[in-house]
């Protein structure tokens, strides 16, 4: 009798056992994971982007937006001058990012502005990026859209209706001859303009020119107007050594004022 009492004590411990290491038949058939296996409330989430160092950014410095809200298309004026714009003229809480020239080509702009996933507008000199036009194509690719700033940076204002129409027409010929699509849109430089540019303009097959309400330089949003981003605001920075501290400046502006980044092009008809 003592020998089946103890038979039954061991059967009875390795019943426990197997249920313990997690061998029941539950288990193999993967019934739940035991709570050794859940992930740790502190650990990192198994779909966490990477926050990855770059030169001079992270990925975790690039504010994270929502989708845009549908976009409202302005109505512009009839006859044969373009329109010249400082802002859009809409609801929605949107600004809109344009960087301007193309001169200096920082070897991180194409990087950052693939990485933020935002709309840009790049107004573009001609002369300025004929030396390396391949440098803006990953931009364009991430969904910029390239718009006509000249041919050589020149201020048009007081300048012939010619002048003005082969810098206009130049310019936008020879962006869509690189790029495979002619630009609508366009910016003097300086901001610079007068009616025989907004007629050139037109002739050239431009729909509006725009001037912008904020700058950023070195890091610094500088407003026109008040102390923040204001929906429809057009906002300029350009290709410059400190790009990288301008578009995460002005990316934190668009945040900080509750908006979200939108394409200038969806806007204009």
């Amino acid at each position: 009798m003592s020998i089946m009492r103890a038979l039954t004590a061991v059967t009875a411990a390795l019943v426990l056992a197997g249920c313990s290491a997690g061998h029941t038949p539950e288990a193999r058939a993967g019934a739940g994971p035991s709570p050794a296996a859940a992930p740790s409330a502190s650990g990192p989430s198994a779909t966490a982007r990477p926050d990855r160092q770059h030169d001079g950014w992270r990925d975790s410095d690039i504010p994270v937006f929502g989708p845009a809200p549908a976009p409202e298309k302005i109505t512009l004026p009839p006859g044969g001058s373009a329109p010249y714009l400082l802002r859009i003229p809409t609801k929605n809480k949107v600004a809109f990012l344009t960087i301007d020239d193309g001169f200096l080509k920082h070897p991180e702009a194409p990087k950052l502005i693939a990485a933020a996933g935002v709309p840009v507008t790049l107004f573009l000199t001609t002369d300025a990026i004929k030396d390396d036009p391949d440098y803006f194509r990953p931009m364009i690719k991430a969904g910029a859209v390239v718009e006509s700033h000249t041919i050589t940076h020149t201020n048009l204002r007081g300048q012939s209706y010619a002048f003005q129409k082969r810098e206009l027409c130049g310019a936008a010929d020879k962006l869509g001859e690189w790029y495979g699509r002619r630009p609508t849109l366009f910016r003097p430089p300086f901001g610079n303009q007068d009616a025989t540019t907004l007629k050139a303009a037109h002739d050239c097959g431009m729909k509006a020119g725009f001037m912008w309400k904020q700058t950023v330089h070195e890091g610094k949003v500088r407003f026109q107007e008040g102390r923040r981003v204001r929906p429809g605001d057009i906002i300029l920075m350009h290709f410059r050594k400190a790009f990288v501290k301008d578009f995460l400046s002005a990316l934190r502006a668009i945040k900080k004022a509750g908006l979200t980044p939108a394409l200038l092009e969806d806007y204009v008809p």
